[in-house]
Parts: structure tokens; sequence; C-alpha cells
């Protein structure tokens, strides 16, 4: 699908499909949360504790809101690629409050699109079914691959918007973000 193709639905493609939890997805989130090159662009990777509760959260808040951190179906490849989240950033800047589009993959996932698809889909959805006006997405300076997936999506950035992670102490190597902001106008 490319970008200006309809999707079967708000949340699927013919590729893809962003899904709610199962209890056989924990075992990929964990594992995928102690990845050292899935984390890369992260504080620390996660221990299997923190990993599953954390995935059980997600899981919880989805169920309650109707969107949140979906699971990345790739259909006819494999039912966990990863994640695909639409959020209210969860702290205080000065773009908020804002919705915000994330992605995270398996590595043996990359490099085929699948965040660039899954993020389309989760702005459509935030368009179309929660009809907000934007949608940002954010990362640290050093995460170029993913600025390249914002970049994609048509996303647009502004170096006045960067910002220092409140989440992140003062020294920490990756508090520096780009925000890049995507209107439904220009979707």
């Amino acid at each position: 699908m490319t970008l200006n193709e309809q999707p079967v639905s708000p949340r699927e493609s013919e590729r893809l499909l962003l899904r709610s939890w199962r209890d056989e997805d924990v075992h990929d989130w964990v594992t995928m949360g102690a990845d050292p090159r899935v984390m890369r662009f992260f504080p620390a990777v996660y221990d299997a504790e923190y990993a599953s509760a954390m995935a059980q959260r997600l899981r919880d808040r989805l169920e309650a809101d109707g969107y949140g951190w979906w699971v990345l179906e790739a259909k006819k490849v494999t039912s966990f690629a990863g994640v695909i989240a639409l959020q209210k950033v969860p702290f205080e800047a000065h773009f908020t409050p804002a919705f915000e589009v994330g992605w995270r993959l398996k590595p043996e996932y990359w490099g085929r699109g699948y965040a660039t698809e899954g993020a389309s889909l989760a702005t459509r959805f935030a368009f179309e079914v929660l009809n907000l006006e934007e949608v940002v997405a954010m990362t640290a300076v050093q995460n170029i691959p993913s600025q390249r997936v914002m970049e994609r999506l048509g996303m647009t950035h502004d170096p006045r918007d960067d910002f220092d992670n409140p989440r992140l102490e003062e020294a920490h190597h990756l508090r520096r973000h780009v925000l890049w902001r995507l209107s439904r106008s220009h979707a």
C-alpha cells in the first residue's frame, strides 16, 4: 500500500493490521524490549518483569480507550512485527496537549516499510476516527531512522520545536529531541 491508497479499514491495510494484544504477544514484547538494537534510542533495555507489566498496562489502556499501543501484525508474515502507538503525549512541553504517533519493531522487520505504513494507519485513525487536527512524533536527535519515517509520513520539522525530554535527566545523551508535526490538512 502506498500512503495515498485507501486502507481496508482505519487500522488495516492489505499488508498490515493494527490490533489488540493477545496473551502470546507478551513474549515478543519482552524479547523486543530486551534487545539493545531495538532500545538503542531509549534510556535502557527492559527487564522481563518490567516489560510484562508494561504490556498489561498497554493492553488495558488500549481496551479502555480504543486507541493506544496496537500490536503490528504483518499479514502472511508474522502475528507480531512490533507495535504502533497513538497516544496523548505523557508529559508537559511547549507543544502539549498533543497526540503522538510512534513505532517499535523487531529488527527482522526493519526496512520493509512497516513502520511507515503502520504509522500511516495510526494517523489516519487519529484524523478519521478521533477527529484530531494534528499528530506529532518525536525522537532523540540521534535517531535518524525514525526521522526518515516521519519524513515519509509527510510530517514537517521546525528546529524551533525541538526540546529537551523532561523524562530524561539533564546530562543524558538522548535528552535532546526533535518534534515532527502532521496536520489533518496535509495528511
